[in-house]
């Protein structure tokens, strides 16, 4: 009863700070704020739910200080990445193709739409903030060590992605150095790590193997909706990227294809 309590409370704080934010870009005439308060959304849900329902044991307190490092960074990095640049493309086709339907379409498909995955993504956190089975061990352990490498991964290769892109000889070529090397999309594949990394994190709590939703939502997501196959439309057009496609991993890093 106190999980589904759980579930409940986070689905409640989902609607009214997806509304909220509804509200803010519809009056900003500017939907890329949905980008930007991804990762905030996670550490809203999950300290809150802690607060309520948790009693602060070590396992708790560590995956909550996960999400939290998580969130932080990726909002800060899209909001210095997208200050001053408007809307994004991609909310500006859909801006242009929903036409009189955009208010409402824009409301549920991209707003409350985003609150129920990011409800289904962060169920590991809900079952250990709920359920809570002892101290931390070596699974924990594991669960730790493999978000660390995702970490890594996705905030080491957003840097060196964010470094290329500022210098203006870059302009239409493609990032194929650091961790691009071995993977068109490092970033992603850290963070589905990081994700499956909690996932480890809930085996120790009661039906924790249940969660297992959670990270394969989001490892569907990139591979499949709007990580991977989105990110790849874009750059199709240009040659050097057919190059790059061909000699290099597409999520899993891997060494490189030689000429």
């Amino acid at each position: 009863m106190e999980l589904i309590h759980s579930f409940l409370t986070a689905a409640l704080i989902l609607f009214f700070y997806m509304t909220a934010l509804f509200l803010v870009a519809l009056k900003r005439k500017d939907n890329s704020i949905a980008d930007v308060v991804w990762g905030t959304g996670f550490i809203l849900v999950a300290w809150l739910t802690l607060i309520v329902y948790g009693s602060f044991t070590p396992r708790q307190w560590i995956v909550n200080l996960l999400v939290l490092i998580w969130g932080l960074r990726l909002a800060i990095r899209i909001h210095l990445r997208d200050k001053g640049k408007g809307e994004d493309v991609r909310y500006k086709k859909w801006r242009q193709e929903w036409g009189k339907y955009f208010v409402i379409r824009s409301y549920l498909q991209v707003f409350l739409l985003q609150g129920c995955l990011l409800l289904l993504i962060i169920t590991p956190v809900l079952f250990i903030n709920t359920y809570d089975a002892g101290p931390p061990g070596l699974l924990d352990v594991v669960g730790v060590t493999v978000w660390l490498l995702g970490f890594v991964f996705e905030s080491v290769g957003d840097w060196q992605l964010d470094r290329f892109i500022k210098v203006p000889d870059n302009r239409g070529k493609v990032m194929d150095q650091g961790l691009w090397r071995y993977s068109r999309h490092p970033n992603y594949f850290g963070e589905v790590m990081m994700w499956w990394g909690i996932y480890l994190l809930a085996l120790s709590v009661p039906w924790g193997w249940i969660t297992i939703i959670g990270p394969l939502t989001i490892t569907t997501i990139i591979l499949f909706v709007s990580g991977i196959p989105m990110t790849e439309r874009f750059m199709e057009d240009n040659p050097v990227f057919a190059d790059y496609k061909r000699r290099t991993s597409v999520f899993i890093p891997w060494f490189p294809k030689k000429d």
